[in-house]
């Protein structure tokens, strides 16, 4: 996907002056590094200090080290993944292919890289994720928790072969600071978790090479940090990875500036990027776990190193896992709202680890749980490795008092979500916040007064989910549509107008009227009712009550203004079965082996028909992680709204 000049356009409009002249320098400074590359300092007499604790290692549970083993054997085999596309080449690595679309990326000056263009580089996607290193972390666990040296020399063989393919400044690896970011993240962790392996100082401070790489990574992220209308998980990436090395390899005359300013910019940004009520600004879950999980590697960083870090850091972590704890379903998922990219910041453990439970663990082992938090039962390699090294919220000194929530939030007003809750784990979100983050709400999706209800954690009417960033633009456009997902649409337009894949150029504005979400815990009625102004003349009204004693979920659309087509979505997780006749459908499912079963009466004004995995357009696609779709079905209902009556729909959950 080549950015048009119109969009260009478009990106200059969200910006303010003071945004603008910071890329102006940005623009200058490029130029000038093109031909001005400085050497790496010299450095003598460097020494990792960050090391684990002893005794850390020996407290990671059997079956987590069961399962870190095997992921780390079948990379050793060469066999991984990323985005649903198999790799047998992981033994040795070209570092710019894309095996999705057979291409590879050009080699050249960083910044002359065309990185959004797939026909020129491939799926940039793809070959980010590899040169991440995060699979290298996981080999480094192996060696750690396991003293086998194959897996020390794998990672060592990997490092010096990337090393030696993307030098500084040089070739697709150079062109985005989060990739930056989380690399120096995994370099931290990879030299902490090989500590005892004896190759380990001279494949880093004894190296000249690492040096070199190390210096011109933090170099980078001082000189191009993300700004202004960018400034979202992207700048907090860049401040973890910048801080955690300027920490843990602070070896270098400006070591001590950048852990200043990164720590500076971390702090700014995880105020900036998260709601007082903990929930991320971006609204977009797997960011929310992606940034609590780069603050508490970066404050696991300072611990180790003694870095004061101030309080307001340590408290925004805390607020963020409370509201993970209060928003997940029974079975510890969390909603699925706005992009997600499968993005992590820190892994070091295999396949079958719960990426919310371990942060729930971790929030669990470092500000203490509370009473109504959720229970969890898993295990993980990284709760373990971070509880190490994170001082307890309770024993740090400079971490103020707060009021942490008595019973569970069920109502964020400031994210503008509700979490309705029934019997038998009948969990229901509803949306009525803000569209996404910033003037560009890069990672929001058009999906004002949508639901997403579960049942014993089976998506049954569902979110579907994000499948792609670049390369794919009617998918793109899908995902994110309105149509996407569970809410009317009206005259066949989305709610807000999209400028291009990252960039939203009119936002629709939604607000909460009403959020009593207590009435079905005792067996009454949970209620729910909020509006939206993004259809020019229109308002779209919804409310949705939750009642416990007869299992019922009731949605009424309202459109006041003047007349026209609309069309309401109901997605269906991939579980479900559907029989559509006429205007009721009967819904089933397997969860456990035990058969389930629910009837969605849809409204009767409405022509109703159920769509399954069609292409042209896209509709009826449900997409479980990044770079994955399957088919499922969606019920579109089309007609005519006057304003002289809503449409309800019903749902009933059986048994």
């Amino acid at each position: 996907m080549t950015m048009s000049t119109g969009w260009y356009l478009r990106r200059l409009s969200r910006m303010g002056p003071r945004e603008v002249g910071g890329r102006v320098g940005d623009a200058v400074r490029r130029r000038r590094w093109r031909s001005a590359r400085p050497d790496c300092p010299s450095v003598t007499g460097a020494r990792f200090t960050a090391v684990l604790p002893a005794g850390t290692v020996a407290a990671v549970p059997p079956d987590a080290v069961k399962r870190l083993v095997a992921e780390a054997d079948r990379l050793m085999a060469g066999h991984g993944g990323y985005f649903g596309v198999k790799r047998d080449d992981l033994t040795d690595p070209d570092w710019w292919y894309d095996p999705k679309t057979g291409r590879r990326a050009p080699w050249g000056y960083a910044f002359d890289v065309p990185y959004r263009n797939e026909e020129a580089v491939g799926d940039i996607k793809q070959i980010w994720e590899l040169s991440r290193h995060q699979y290298l972390t996981v080999l480094a666990a192996a060696y750690a928790v396991t003293g086998d040296e194959r897996y020390a020399e794998r990672v060592a063989e990997h490092l010096r072969s990337w090393w030696a393919a993307n030098a500084p400044l040089r070739g697709v690896h150079w062109t985005s600071g989060i990739e930056l970011g989380i690399r120096l993240l995994s370099w931290v962790w990879i030299r902490r978790l090989l500590d005892g392996w004896p190759g380990a100082a001279g494949l880093f401070e004894g190296n000249p090479v690492a040096l070199r790489q190390i210096w011109h990574h933090q170099r980078w992220l001082a000189a191009f940090p993300s700004r202004g209308s960018s400034a979202n998980n992207h700048v907090i990436a860049e401040a973890a990875g910048q801080f955690a090395a300027a920490c843990a390899f602070g070896w270098f005359p400006s070591s001590a500036r950048w852990r200043a300013d990164a720590l500076r910019s971390l702090e700014r940004h995880l105020r900036g990027n998260t709601f007082a009520s903990g929930l991320n600004r971006e609204l977009a879950t797997e960011y929310h776990g992606l940034v609590l999980e780069l603050g508490l590697a970066a404050v696991a960083e300072a611990d180790v190193a003694g870095v004061p870090v101030p309080a307001t850091v340590r408290l925004v972590l805390l607020r963020m896992t409370d509201a993970l704890a209060a928003v997940v379903d029974g079975r510890l998922r969390p909603p699925r709202q706005g992009d997600a990219d499968d993005g992590h910041g820190l892994v070091v453990d295999g396949p079958g680890s719960d990426r919310w439970g371990s942060l729930l663990a971790t929030g669990d082992a470092v500000f203490g749980r509370l009473a109504w938090w959720p229970e969890v039962t898993g295990t993980d390699v990284r709760t373990p490795l971070l509880a190490a090294l994170i001082r307890p919220y309770a024993e740090n000194g400079a971490a103020p008092a707060v009021a942490r929530p008595a019973s569970r939030p069920a109502h964020f007003a400031d994210a503008g979500m509700t979490i309705l809750r029934g019997p038998s784990e009948i969990w229901c979100r509803c949306d009525g916040g803000p569209h996404g983050f910033l003037s560009i709400a890069a990672h929001a999706h058009a999906d004002a007064l949508s639901v997403e209800v579960r049942h014993d954690g089976v998506d049954v009417l569902a979110d579907p989910g994000t499948y792609c960033y670049h390369g794919q633009p009617e998918w793109r456009r899908y995902f994110r549509s309105t149509l996407g997902h569970n809410t009317l649409q009206w005259d066949d337009t989305d709610q807000s107008v999209s400028g291009g894949p990252f960039l939203w150029t009119r936002h629709a504005r939604s607000r909460v009227l009403v959020a009593d979400a207590s009435g079905a815990s005792d067996g009454g009625t949970a209620r729910w009712c909020a509006e939206h102004d993004g259809y020019e003349g229109v308002v779209h009204r919804r409310r949705v009550e939750l009642t416990a004693a007869s299992r019922e979920l009731r949605v009424v659309d309202e459109v006041s203004g003047e007349r026209g087509p609309v069309r309401l979505a109901f997605h269906l997780g991939p579980a479900i079965a559907a029989d559509l006749v006429e205007n009721r459908a009967a819904l089933s499912w397997t969860r456990d082996g035990e058969d389930r079963s629910a009837v969605l009466d849809l409204p009767g004004q409405l022509t109703w028909r159920a769509h399954r995995g069609e292409s042209d357009p896209p509709l009826g696609w449900y997409s479980a992680g990044f770079g994955r779709k399957e088919p499922a079905t969606t019920l579109v209902g089309t007609g005519f709204a006057d304003g002289a009556e809503g449409f309800t729909t019903v749902l009933r959950f059986h048994g």
